[in-house]
């Protein structure tokens, strides 16, 4: 299993904070089966209606993270938790954009648990992997086209640097098409369970696997 771990600075501004570490081998990323890509237009156009008349900050999973970023130092009003970036682009454009396998389903299980995901390509990555809170020092190119400051933001980073956040991600370890291997993020709510969290980690990476075959393991770190 990937050397990974949860800084102590992290563990201090949000003691409750828990992820899940899903590493993926021998995969074969492209499009989506059409069991799953023909069902999605009715799973978001739902969603959409759903969200017409409930506000964001009502939404459980986006309050809890809210909350979270606030501890770390993060102002949620101006860097948003990407679930709720991608539930906002769902309201105004009524799906995410469709990307390939990976991370059309990384983005499904996103918005359908209400928790930020991230999908790296675990060749790019240099072990150990910590998670932390950003210094001025941690920049990266981030995937909405942005140069990111990622001081005081919750940040996952290699021995090169950091690489991703529950905001947005970077360029440097982004999943293409090519990749065979991977590692995915899965930002627990700190209220969830520990018996919730390892069920919807294990069908979280069953179904990943379904898809794109190989092999998962995982595991859930504090």
């Amino acid at each position: 299993m990937l050397d990974f771990s949860v800084s102590e600075k992290l563990k201090k501004l949000v003691p409750d904070f828990k992820v899940s570490v899903i590493c993926y081998h021998h995969i074969v990323i492209s499009e989506l089966p059409p069991i799953i890509s023909e069902r999605l237009p009715l799973f978001y156009e739902n969603i959409k209606l759903s969200l017409e008349n409930q506000p964001f900050s009502d939404i459980p999973g986006i309050k809890e993270w809210r909350s979270m970023f606030k501890q770390a130092g993060t102002d949620p009003s101006r860097y948003r938790p990407s679930q709720e970036a991608l539930l906002r682009k769902i309201k105004k454009d009524g799906r995410p954009h469709m990307i390939h396998s990976a991370v059309d389903l990384n983005n499904f299980f996103s918005v359908q648990y209400s928790i930020p995901m991230g999908i790296y390509d675990l060749a790019q990555i240099n072990a150990p992997v910590r998670l932390t809170v950003g210094t001025s020092a941690d920049t990266y190119d981030g995937l909405n086209g942005r140069m990111m400051n990622m001081e005081n933001k919750i940040i996952s980073a290699d021995s090169e640097g950091a690489f991703g956040s529950p905001i947005v991600d970077s360029r440097r370890t982004c999943v293409t098409e090519h990749a065979e291997h991977a590692l995915q993020i899965v930002y627990l709510r700190p209220s969830m369970p520990d018996e919730e969290a390892q069920r919807l980690t294990g069908k979280i990476a069953e179904m990943f696997t379904q898809v794109h075959g190989g092999e998962n393991e995982w595991t859930i770190i504090r």
